[in-house]
């Protein structure tokens, strides 16, 4: 049994670790990703989201934060979590690809002045690889949301859009940290336009 323990003890700790490390150096790329989203919102833009796996329960989440309530009452905000809608997947993965289940999402919904926000722990994603192009080629800035280091999608990012990267190699540390960040937005964003 002390070696469950350990092993309990262990992942708290590593968990710890990585946040406070996360803190110290995430905290501008979370600022700018505060201000990109209000002013989205201040426009009547909306916020699109979409990851893989756990990344997708992470969209779903944090769009659920924005359309429903964080911690405050206040009225909804328009997020879209693209990871929710099955027939829309899986139309589009039957009939073209699952590469493209996001980026044909973002060419129907997105608009110039939306935000896309990515979700990839590796940052290798194709389809939000792909999302990434289309929301470039609609004037959308784009936040992405990873760890390691950025994988592919950090490689595609311009001057106007935000990386969030977790200094992390575990994806167990890295998920972690994405929901305290996702917090940590909604938070920031609530207090913004509402307080």
């Amino acid at each position: 049994m002390a070696n469950i323990q350990e092993l309990i003890s262990a992942n708290f700790s590593q968990s710890i670790a990585t946040k406070e490390q996360a803190a110290k150096v995430l905290s501008p790329a979370i600022e700018e990703a505060i201000n990109v989203i209000v002013t989205a919102f201040k426009n009547s833009n909306k916020l699109l989201i979409c990851g893989n796996g756990g990344s997708a329960a992470d969209s779903q989440h944090f769009a659920a934060e924005f359309t429903g309530r964080y911690e405050m009452e206040r009225k909804p905000l328009p997020a879209i979590a693209l990871t929710t809608d099955t027939s829309a997947l899986t139309a589009i993965g039957n009939d073209y690809s699952f590469d493209v289940v996001f980026s044909k999402q973002v060419e129907a919904l997105g608009t110039s002045g939306d935000v896309l926000f990515g979700i990839s722990t590796s940052g290798n994603s194709g389809n939000v690889i792909k999302a990434i192009e289309v929301a470039h080629s609609r004037n959308m800035p784009v936040i992405i949301l990873c760890g390691k280091d950025g994988g592919k999608m950090a490689k595609m990012l311009r001057p106007s859009d935000v990386n969030i990267c977790v200094p992390a190699m575990r994806t167990a540390r890295i998920q972690e940290v994405h929901l305290l960040v996702l917090h940590t937005l909604c938070d920031a964003i609530d207090n913004i336009l509402f307080k």
